[in-house]
């Protein structure tokens, strides 16, 4: 009863919310005198931190209407281009010339983890000027009736190759964090079958691969407690009347419980200082923690049996890197891989993926000419500044455009397109 009680406390706090919200325009109101005081800029921005601390974060947009292309400004619009029951695949399409050369057509699979694809905005942004973008926008499991059936692990390698299939030859795939397993899989099954729309390369950054190498406090975890015990005390039934009614799921607010905990001291010290920016009147460090804390704060839910099957694979069997990974009953071969291109990228400060979890691709990868191979670690970031930051757009995201086009198959002839799944919007 626990996602119950959860959403019943939601629900009790709406009303002192509201309050707190209308409260708080009153006391910033500028035609209000007390607002102007120091007593009423503390008030008013004690009620801002209430209600943001008890709200529940909505799904944030992308926000990228336009991009610069060869140093002009050009339109960016968002479109879904296929879609399933747990994900829709969506293409920022550029408005270019029809004349202008084709740039590397690049496939991002986001993290099913707990938050939204947005949280890849910032790597979207970095790759657009070069690159034609596509990226998987996985559906909160709460919002997915039972009668569209379960989604594990195995479905989600069969969504990514699906995904590629339909994207056709010369698709470059990029995989942040979780998905880094489940790629890989799908890019071996694909070259094990010798299918002609494998990825032309396949960039890993800060997955969990091998997590017996420099394991941190999440993959401990998982190796601490056995799988019934993840069963018994973090699924959970979602509650009415949320359209998943009943669906078994893994609540996205466990999992954003788990990971504040393991920096309680820096969110509560950031709570602080936006507290402290507020009364100073500082518009713009305030505003830099509403976006970051907008965008961490939303999160959704995973079905049991992606979480379950995920945790057992990847983090207590290491199935992966010991060739014992398993897919619809068929061994998934990394020495299958022949003809993708690999680049590993890896944080020195990850605390999510230790240094040399990614960096165990290029070992069991081991069919991967030298020519197309390459590692690089990025000094001074940790696990989200691998994918986003200052340190991304200037060091990460040009070596990633660069490996593409090094390793492009633009001028080998085209295939005819072959969609198994899915639908085309």
């Amino acid at each position: 009863m626990f996602y119950q009680l959860y959403e019943l406390n939601h629900a009790m706090m709406a009303p002192w919310r509201a309050a707190a919200d209308a409260m708080r325009l009153a006391y910033a109101n500028p035609l209000n005198p007390f607002a102007h005081t120091h007593l009423g800029r503390m008030a008013a921005a004690g009620l801002e931190v209430f209600e943001r601390t008890t709200r529940r974060y909505g799904k944030p947009e992308f926000g990228l209407p336009e991009t610069i292309v060869d140093g002009t400004a050009v339109a960016v619009n968002e479109r879904v281009v296929w879609r399933e029951p747990f994900c829709n695949l969506i293409h920022f399409e550029r408005a270019v010339p029809k004349t202008r050369a084709a740039d590397p057509r690049v496939l991002i699979v986001a993290p099913m983890s707990g938050h939204y694809a947005t949280l890849l905005r910032g790597t979207v942004e970095a790759l657009l000027p070069q690159s034609d973008v596509y990226i998987t926008d996985w559906i909160d499991a709460r919002t997915v009736p039972l009668t569209e059936g379960t989604f594990d692990l195995d479905d989600y390698i069969d969504y990514v190759i699906h995904m590629l299939h339909a994207l056709g030859p010369d698709t470059h795939v990029v995989a942040v964090c979780q998905p880094a397993v489940p790629v890989l899989a799908a890019v071996a099954l694909m070259e094990a079958n010798d299918d002609p729309l494998s990825p032309s390369s396949m960039t890993l950054m800060g997955g969990p691969i091998d997590t017996r190498i420099n394991p941190t406090a999440v993959n401990q975890l998982a190796e601490d407690k056995p799988i019934t015990w993840f069963r018994d005390n973090v699924v959970m039934p979602v509650p009415f009347p949320q359209p998943g009614f009943m669906r078994p799921v893994y609540p996205g607010f466990l999992q954003l419980s788990g990971f504040m905990s393991m920096n309680l001291d820096r969110h509560l010290t950031a709570t602080k200082d936006f507290f402290e920016h507020l009364v100073k009147n500082d518009g713009d460090a305030a505003e830099k923690h509403r976006d970051f804390y907008d965008e961490y704060m939303a999160v959704m839910d995973l079905t049991a049996e992606f979480y379950l099957q995920t945790v057992e694979t990847v983090f207590m069997r290491h199935a992966l890197p010991k060739g014992e990974m398993v897919h619809r009953d068929r061994r998934v071969d990394t020495t299958a891989i022949r003809k993708v291109a690999l680049l590993t990228v890896e944080g020195e400060n990850d605390d999510i993926s230790g240094v040399g979890q990614t960096k165990a691709a290029q070992t069991i990868c081991t069919n991967i000419p030298e020519n197309m191979r390459m590692h690089y670690m990025q000094p001074d970031v940790g696990h989200y500044g691998v994918f986003n930051g200052s340190r991304f757009r200037r060091e990460i995201a040009p070596r990633i455009t660069a490996f593409q086009r090094e390793h492009a198959r633009s001028a080998r002839p085209r295939v005819p397109r072959v969609i198994t799944g899915g639908k085309i919007a």
